[in-house]
């Protein structure tokens, strides 16, 4: 059975609307506040939520509507719980690329850092594989040099962390061993600094 439409409303501007707000959302929106976003009344709003829940139910949809801490939010339906489990699963899990590994090494070790420095090290543009790490939640921007363009800073998150299972970032091993450079400086003049490890190859 179609549901009438709210009166003054147009299915293809309002509640489209409705249900890109809803969408993009991480948290329940109150009526109130969606009525103001839209330019409806309240009511309305509440009509259009009724509708829009109705409809996914009757449909058998992977989304549901629901009215829950004073506001409405979509949610994946229950019965889809197992797959959509094992698929953020197997995302967060999902190993990286070379080239990703060889970018979050750069910024683990030098950070903050900016793009121009990363893409220098490796000699390659780095961008694309940047905003990899960002949408895995393994980098993050962290302010600007103060340089001429104040360009980006990147660093890593408390998401890198804990996939490495280090509880600060003084827990990163040593890069010395790993670039065959002697860790033993004690005998080195203390007015001439020794000299600093040559920087990772990409």
């Amino acid at each position: 059975m179609t549901m009438p439409e709210p009166e003054g409303v147009t299915i293809t501007s309002d509640t489209r609307a409705l249900e890109a707000l809803l969408f993009v959302s991480d948290e329940p929106l109150a009526s109130s506040v969606l009525a103001q976003a839209l330019e409806i009344e309240r009511m309305t709003v509440e009509e259009l939520c009724d509708r829009l829940a109705a409809e996914l139910e009757a449909r058998g949809a992977g989304i549901v509507l629901r009215n829950v801490a004073g506001g409405w939010r979509l949610f994946t339906h229950p019965d889809t719980a197992p797959e959509v489990e094992r698929f953020v699963l197997s995302s967060r899990q999902a190993r990286l690329t070379k080239a990703a590994l060889e970018t979050l090494a750069i910024v683990a070790y030098k950070q903050p850092v900016t793009r121009h420095q990363i893409s220098s090290i490796r000699g390659v543009n780095s961008d694309g594989v940047l905003r990899a790490l960002d949408d895995k939640g393994l980098v993050e921007e962290a302010g600007r040099e103060e340089t001429p363009g104040r360009p980006i800073l990147f660093a890593t998150t408390p998401s890198f962390l804990e996939r490495l299972g280090l509880p600060s970032l003084a827990a990163l091993p040593s890069l010395a061993p790993l670039l065959g450079i002697e860790g033993d400086t004690e005998e080195a003049d203390t007015e001439t600094p020794p000299p600093e490890p040559p920087e990772p190859a990409g």
